[in-house]
């Protein structure tokens, strides 16, 4: 099949775009998400298990709280809250911790670390994906369900001051906010003196019932100087200040209204040790989660350690402490120590109304969900609840009530835990599967590409591209076979859902076609080529073509590289590698040009005078090429000499002007003394 160069490489780009998407399709697969639209009003809450008509538990329960007041502070590490920095800066936020009505917690947010993906995990409690590092710069409005969602259609009242991306992603859901950009990293005064001028005159009023407060300075500090730097403290102590204000305003108000309130500190992510953020390393994703009110019952001496969770269980927490439905898309865990001071009717009620979000969510984004652990377990702790709740009913107050209370809240607390494990997975799991037809098909066209160049760049521009005849090949048919059955034997033993599988048959036999009729013309042009090659080598005699040492340093450099990329560490130390590469090739070009210049006076006279001297053996004759040294003259043979020396100099000094990466990233350099 004879095609012109232009219409060859068309085609390559095409089905090249086509096996790169597969490839991202199983490499990013699709976050978990409701079916069911999040336009409509939210649908009618779950009753007890067989609560009966007898029962009134058909409706939520009343909010736990009557205000919650969230402070989050951009970059927040856990340490700078219950490390010495805590003890240090933050004293009052250190009492509460230690002895005060709180339950502190570490909350871990999930990769990329960076600002508009972790709110939109604190309010919706799902788990954002990599493609939302992009929108990060530009947020959309937020359409997914969100606890601010079921906020305002409860007619909640919501006041927002701080980065102006919660403005971007929820814009008609407060009544009063004022945003400030986050993009202007050298402020980091004057972008939080915008947010605490509001606050006495927002704290004194009480027509709200949520407000928000989002702190962007710590984050520019980090940005600018490190989490290293004095200006750390003076802001924490800044923040400590601030929450001493909120929370003394809070209890003068619940002495007068006899209703708890909540205020939450948290941070959206935290900060490497170059103060940088949007990986997965302990110091970014490690955040502090405090949730601060006068109804936590705490006994005299009780020391907790804070516990380690999932940042997605704030959105849960906040529904059920603001009295709303849970959003639907969320993977999150009630925090359990919030309604631990509650009765154990209403304890077990704000678990089930958890556990049947979950489960819904699980039936919807994973076909064989009732192969999953955690469903099992809902189901036997919903069993466990009818006997429950019949016992209750008839008055039983006995301590057979009492145990098999204690029993369902272990079983329903495990069964949290289980199925929010498994929808998690559905978001970190990779589709291997998709991956490899991906990646056979991109390797296919990349090699049939690189067989065709020659031909490509010849004077006719056309070459035949050896597609026809490979379609009825006994190896076609044999590769479409093996191809089919591999295909079904993947689809029907999987347990996880697969986008390939999902396609239709035809769809899947198609891609089949292609990656057979791929192979055989990729096998067809390898053969055209040896058998071209030997017979080149009859005709001509031996070659007297060779590969030099610099040519194979580059292929080698060049391989080696792309290896390199297989690996997270090497991709973060990318710059040692470009740094190794590009010294060593500095030096093979110093060795070629000296040699050739020196070593050249044993042949002729003079600076530059590399001759190589090729016999042909059919004339007989010799033949002298120079190098392209001795077409230069005087100074700019000199510096020829002198420019790979130059070169490597430069590449020293840039090598210490900044270290970057993460292993080296805290090592002294010159962009830390010109700093200083």
């Amino acid at each position: 099949m004879r095609l012109g160069s232009g219409s060859f490489a068309a085609c390559c780009v095409v089905v090249e775009v086509l096996g790169l998407a597969v490839f991202l399709r199983g490499f990013f697969p699709a976050p978990v998400r409701s079916t069911s639209s999040s336009e409509h009003r939210a649908e009618a809450p779950v009753p007890e298990p067989a609560a009966g008509a007898s029962s009134n538990w058909t409706k939520l329960p009343p909010p736990l709280f009557s205000k919650v007041v969230i402070v989050l502070i951009d970059a927040l590490r856990d340490d700078f809250v219950f490390g010495s920095k805590g003890v240090k800066f933050m004293p009052y936020t250190s009492y509460l911790v230690e002895k005060g009505a709180a339950h502190s917690f570490v909350a871990e947010a999930k990769p990329p670390t960076v600002t508009m993906p972790r709110i939109k995990a604190l309010m919706t409690g799902s788990l954002p994906g990599f493609v939302d590092v992009v929108r990060n710069l530009n947020s959309p409005a937020l359409l997914e369900d969100s606890v601010l969602r079921q906020a305002k259609a409860a007619g909640k009242r919501i006041i927002f001051y701080g980065d102006e991306t919660w403005v971007k992603l929820f814009p008609k859901h407060f009544v009063e906010y004022d945003g400030t950009t986050s993009f202007f990293v050298s402020d980091y005064t004057e972008v939080d003196n915008n947010v605490t001028r509001h606050l006495d005159k927002v704290l004194k009023r009480g027509d709200w019932d949520v407000l928000i407060l989002h702190y962007l300075g710590l984050d520019h500090i980090g940005h600018v100087f490190g989490p290293s730097s004095p200006l750390i403290g003076h802001k924490l102590s800044e923040m400590d200040g601030i929450l001493t204000r909120i929370h003394t305003s809070l209890l003068s108000e619940e002495r007068k209204a006899l209703s708890p309130s909540l205020l939450v500190l948290c941070g959206d992510h935290g900060m490497s040790e170059t103060g940088s953020h949007g990986a997965s390393s302990l110091e970014e994703v490690n955040t502090p989660l405090i949730l601060i009110s006068s109804s936590f019952e705490r006994k005299p001496g009780d020391i907790r350690q804070p516990k380690h969770v999932q940042q997605t269980d704030l959105a849960v927490t906040l529904a059920v402490g603001l009295g709303l439905p849970i959003p639907k898309n969320s993977v999150g865990s009630l925090l359990f120590p919030v309604i631990e001071g509650k009765p154990m009717r209403e304890q077990l009620r704000f678990l089930h109304l958890n556990s049947v979000q979950l489960s819904k969510l699980l039936q919807e984004s994973v076909p064989s969900y009732e192969k999953e652990p955690g469903f099992e377990q809902f189901k036997v702790s919903e069993r466990l609840h009818r006997n429950w709740i019949k016992l209750y009913l008839e008055e039983n107050s006995s301590a057979a009530l009492l145990n098999l209370g204690v029993k369902l809240r272990r079983q329903y607390l495990d069964a949290i835990r289980t199925l929010s494990l498994s929808l998690s997975r559905q978001v970190a799991q990779y589709d291997i599967y998709s991956m490899v037809v991906g990646t056979v098909v991109v390797l296919e066209v990349l090699a049939l590409l690189l067989l065709s160049i020659p031909q490509a760049l010849s004077n006719k521009a056309e070459l035949e591209v050896p597609l026809l005849s490979p379609m009825f090949s006994l190896l076609f048919y044999l590769m479409f076979l093996v191809l089919s059955a591999i295909h079904v034997i993947v689809c029907t033993s999987t347990e996880s859902s697969c986008y390939f599988c999902s396609l239709s048959w035809l769809t899947a036999a198609g891609v089949m076609v292609l990656i057979s009729a791929l192979l055989c013309a990729v096998v067809s042009a390898l053969s055209e080529m040896f058998v071209d090659g030997k017979l080149q080598r009859k005709n001509t005699g031996p070659s007297n073509s060779r590969w030099s040492e610099l040519d194979l340093l580059i292929l080698l450099g060049t391989m080696g590289h792309v290896l390199s990329l297989g690996a997270s560490s090497f991709i973060e130390e990318e710059h040692q590698t470009w740094y190794f590469l590009t010294s060593t090739l500095c030096l093979a070009l110093c060795h070629e040009i000296y040699r050739n210049c020196f070593l050249g006076n044993c042949c002729e006279p003079g600076l530059g005078g590399a001759v190589v001297a090729l016999q042909d053996e059919d004339a007989g004759k010799v033949h002298k090429s120079h190098t392209p040294l001795d077409s230069l003259r005087g100074s700019e043979k000199w510096m020829a000499l002198a420019s790979p020396w130059v070169i490597l100099t430069c590449c020293r000094l840039l090598r210490s002007l900044n270290q970057t990466g993460v292993q080296w990233a805290h090592r002294p350099d010159l962009g830390h003394w010109l700093t200083s």
